[in-house]
């Protein structure tokens, strides 16, 4: 017996077909909204408020110092970074920061030079009178944060269950195709600045499974596009393995306790060698060399007369 097809199948399947060439001809667009699922960190920070902030992000009663977040431009991981096309961690760094209140943080970027430009502005006169550009005003930096991408890429390939579920479908079938995990690992440090003692550190992971469509039907051969960052870790699980990153030091620095060495941090440590200048060189030389148990006589008694 011929299958019936009825008006609201027809619909779908001409539903699918649209939609499968508007795809691959690249025309299927929305119209811009604005909002919307913006990742792990999102909303704003002014001063100790956050608005629309990530509720699990960890959150301080008071800050704990002034901080400046230094990136390694030159690592391998922001060379990757940067070939993928993904930008600076910096400013989401930023605004996770402030958003939690632990730390109040201080130019140390590019926008230092914009900063010192209008101070050369106002010692040459060119300011007008009551800009109050004077000397003494710039904020020290208590720490500074060093953030790294330890790996990042995917794993995981295409097919499985997920491609003969959907084979039915050309487009959901070319989805499940080039099924991937991004996943990312990440580290940051904090450093003393007057001591160069470090702080804190702290470790963070995430994940996600990327759906390429392009990718599928194209081999990745758009280069920066769809296909193209299908095959790139994704910049919202970096941000998400940070944010983890940070929760985990916040945690840590709740319990803070001040590492403590005897005699005082720099001054030779507690290792010490033989004929050194250092204090624990100097307790080790002065300890009293073992003494040995007197040798039994072997000489004996005349026998006493009875």
């Amino acid at each position: 017996m011929p299958s019936v097809r009825t008006p609201s199948s027809m619909g779908l399947s001409a539903l699918v077909v649209a939609a499968s060439a508007a795809l691959l001809s690249g025309c299927l667009a929305t119209a811009p909204s604005m909002g919307g699922d913006k990742g792990t960190v999102s909303g704003a920070a002014g001063g100790a408020s956050a608005e629309n902030n990530n509720s699990a992000l960890e959150r301080c009663p008071e800050s704990l110092g002034t901080l400046a977040i230094e990136e390694d431009t030159a690592a391998p991981w922001f060379m990757t970074l940067q070939e993928y096309r993904l930008g600076s961690t910096v400013p989401v760094l930023r605004l996770m920061i402030q958003q939690s209140n632990c730390f109040v943080i201080v130019e140390r970027g590019k926008s230092l030079n914009n900063m010192m430009r209008e101070r050369e502005f106002a010692r040459g006169e060119e300011s007008r009178a009551g800009s109050n550009f004077q000397k003494g005003q710039m904020v020290a930096a208590d720490y500074t944060m060093s953030p790294s991408i330890h790996f990042s890429g995917q794993t995981g390939g295409g097919g499985g269950g997920l491609g003969g579920l959907s084979s039915s479908l050309g487009v959901l079938g070319m989805v499940a195709g080039s099924v991937s995990k991004n996943e990312a690992s990440t580290t940051l440090l904090l450093i003393d600045n007057r001591s160069g003692v470090q702080i804190a550190a702290a470790e963070g992971t995430a994940g996600n499974y990327d759906f390429g469509i392009f990718g599928a039907a194209f081999g990745g051969g758009l280069g920066g596009g769809a296909g193209g960052y299908s095959k790139t870790p994704q910049g919202k699980v970096i941000t998400a393995a940070f944010a983890d990153s940070f929760n985990q030091m916040v945690k840590a620095l709740r319990n803070y306790k001040a590492q403590t060495v005897k005699g005082g941090l720099g001054t030779g440590g507690r290792l010490g060698v033989s004929g050194g200048e250092t204090a624990a060189s100097k307790e080790l030389d002065a300890k009293p060399a073992a003494t040995k148990p007197a040798a039994k006589s072997t000489t004996t008694k005349p026998a006493t007369k009875k």
